[in-house]
């Protein structure tokens, strides 16, 4: 955990600015707007942001050990590679809109009712996360694993490409649309015409 100091930073707006090891980040930022910046393999570790937002951001690969995102909003970020399951799970709420979240984890976390608006999770990582009542709106989720995942009343009725086993997941009440439920089937190797 870097954040060894008590900056606090609030209401103001960061435009293009690259940050890494020659201008990093410190402390708590609250109500702040990260716009078109790069923190691309930004170390993170220990930064709070509360009720921030990241708007055509890039934070592919930065590493988020003890970063607390709260009441945090990505809208149009690139997002790749990264392990939310290393933030801060007190208070941990994001919404993501836009964005690119190839390959990202997730594992374990507690993202109930959190919302997925367009986004590309191709790859990404839901093992043992509660998903109850999140919003997977028209969102591509090939390849995407959910396993022991709880995603009761989950609306996926507008995602696709998914795959999910109803034997290894909690679904009940789960919102699902033809065609798309069909990946409901696929562990059982039927043809469905």
């Amino acid at each position: 955990m870097k954040n060894d100091n008590n900056e606090f930073t609030e209401n103001r707006a960061f435009k293009t600015v690259s940050f890494g090891e020659d201008n990093p980040l410190h402390g708590t930022y609250e109500e702040c707007r990260f716009i078109h910046c790069n923190l691309n393999t930004t170390d993170l570790s220990g930064i709070t942001f509360r009720n921030c937002s990241f708007e055509s951001c890039d934070l592919s690969l930065a590493r988020l050990r003890d970063t607390g995102f709260q009441d945090v909003h990505f809208l149009n970020c690139k997002l790749l590679g990264l392990n939310f399951s290393e933030c801060r799970k007190l208070l941990l709420e994001c919404r993501f809109e836009s964005c690119m979240l190839k390959l990202s984890v997730f594992h374990q976390l507690d993202l109930r009712t959190t919302s997925f608006n367009d986004c590309n999770l191709q790859e990404t990582d839901f093992t043992a996360a509660d998903l109850s009542a999140a919003v997977f709106a028209n969102c591509d989720l090939m390849r995407a694993t959910f396993e022991r995942t709880n995603l009761e009343k989950a609306d996926f009725r507008s995602a696709f490409n998914y795959i999910i086993n109803p034997e290894n997941n909690r679904i009940r009440k789960a919102r699902f649309r033809m065609p798309g439920v069909t990946g409901l089937l696929d562990i059982y190797d039927i043809e469905i015409e």
